[in-house]
């Protein structure tokens, strides 16, 4: 095996049987006789360096079958650990977004004074019950997949795209968080870097919920020559917001899942603000 576990295919059987064969045949060549041996010698050898031969072709097909058995069930399992560990961000994509965008709408529900104070957090708690009713939905559906055993493969979770955008934002937005959406025409965008330029999303406005609370938020994705751009940024904290720092791992995976793509990431503050952005590699013209 490899340093990642991958069974690699080596076998001497081939190099172990043509020094027999060639031994056998030398042997042959090279012995003396007289008479019937003369005869006999020389043809057991050919037999036995033929015998040599066809057990060695025999042996490296057993060892050839082994091996890509072994390569099938090392796939298989690579395989699954890819999906577990894509299960695994959007389950934090999805709890950590549902859980910011209820935080903020009730926040900002309960700083509403004044007469329409009663009829702000009324709202505010129809949206709140909405959000946590879909993200509910997608944890109930998420966890079925990971409970999902038998012969057969567990069923593949769709892939978020481009088109799901406005729909991200615009959640984000009916909770209470001032968020736009300039969205360029992108040409053909692979599935891989769509699927990253959503995470970019769902990460850059949790990230704005938690530690700057219902600020204006811009989110962009253009393309910039042969690259994907997707940003996320903000206008800073509001006044009275305390931040919610998290556990930091919603970056960090999303830094993994932009260099799994040759891409690259950057976070940090601009300004009064955050600024996050990741480029992606993606050729192609737009249109």
């Amino acid at each position: 095996m490899d340093s990642s576990g991958r069974p690699t295919w080596r076998s001497r059987v081939w190099l172990v049987a043509a020094a027999l064969a060639a031994v056998l045949v030398t042997l042959a060549l090279v012995t003396g006789a007289e008479g019937p041996a003369a005869l006999v010698v020389p043809a057991l050898a050919i037999v036995s360096a033929f015998v040599v031969l066809a057990w060695a072709l025999v042996r490296s097909r057993r060892q050839r079958r082994r091996y890509e058995e072994q390569l099938t069930a090392w796939a298989a399992e690579r395989a699954g650990q890819t999906e577990r560990l894509r299960i695994a961000r959007d389950l934090h994509d999805l709890v950590s977004h549902g859980l910011g965008l209820v935080t903020v709408r009730a926040a900002a529900a309960n700083r509403v004074a004044g007469v329409g104070g009663d009829a702000e957090r009324a709202a505010a708690l129809a949206d709140i019950e909405r959000v946590a009713r879909e993200t509910t939905t997608e944890l109930r559906r998420l966890l079925t997949v990971l409970r999902t055993s038998g012969d057969g493969p567990a069923p593949v979770l769709p892939a978020a795209s481009l088109g799901d955008l406005p729909g991200i934002v615009g959640a984000a937005r009916d909770s209470g968080l001032p968020a736009a959406l300039d969205l360029a025409e992108l040409g053909t965008v692979s599935s891989g870097v769509q699927l990253a330029v959503c995470a970019v999303v769902r990460e850059g406005l949790h990230n704005t919920a938690r530690h700057a609370g219902p600020t204006d938020v811009r989110v962009r994705v253009h393309r910039d020559g042969d690259a994907v751009v997707a940003s996320v940024r903000d206008g800073g904290p509001v006044a009275g917001w305390c931040p919610q720092p998290g556990a930091g791992h919603g970056l960090t995976g999303l830094r993994e899942r932009v260099d799994a793509l040759g891409g690259s990431l950057h976070a940090g503050p601009v300004g009064p603000g955050f600024h996050l952005v990741a480029r992606l590699p993606e050729p192609g013209a737009a249109g």
